[in-house]
């Protein structure tokens, strides 16, 4: 790919086995945007929508998505942003900064999932510690209007 060139998208229920080239097919309810790269090689590309991975926007007309698609495995190792329903070239990148960027992702979803963690502490319901006894008794004084 040399120069930024349409695409179109689809909402789909389920990700389509045959994928026709320069569509962007997008299932919600599975969370990923499939395409075939856009630079024409036909690699079957995968990117996954969530807040640690890509993040798809919608306009109502066009489709976005972030951050950049960079296909460093595939021979082809296509490098484009996906913008307003525009392919648009981004360029190779030096091994160093592949992993860099790889380096990154790992902690920005590590530090994704601890937060996650706190959250649900926090969330979880207290634990009585009392004895059996002495809940059933706490429950019955509630009950009877004594406590």
């Amino acid at each position: 790919m040399i120069e930024p060139r349409p695409i179109v998208h689809a909402f789909v229920d389920e990700l389509p086995g045959v994928r026709e080239e320069g569509t962007l097919y997008i299932s919600i309810r599975f969370r990923t945007a499939i395409h075939n790269c856009f630079c024409g090689c036909g690699a079957k590309i995968v990117t996954p929508i969530r807040p640690t991975k890509w993040r798809l926007a919608f306009d109502g007309d066009s489709v976005s998505l972030s951050p950049s698609v960079g296909n460093w495995s595939y021979p082809c190792r296509s490098h484009y942003i996906i913008k307003n329903g525009v392919a648009i070239p981004a360029g190779d990148m030096p091994q160093d900064e592949i992993a860099a960027g790889r380096a990154r992702d790992r902690r920005l979803e590590d530090r994704y999932f601890e937060r996650a963690d706190e959250r649900e502490k926090l969330a979880a319901p207290a634990v009585d510690e009392r004895s059996p006894q002495r809940r059933r008794k706490g429950f019955l004084n509630w009950l009877l209007g004594k406590k």
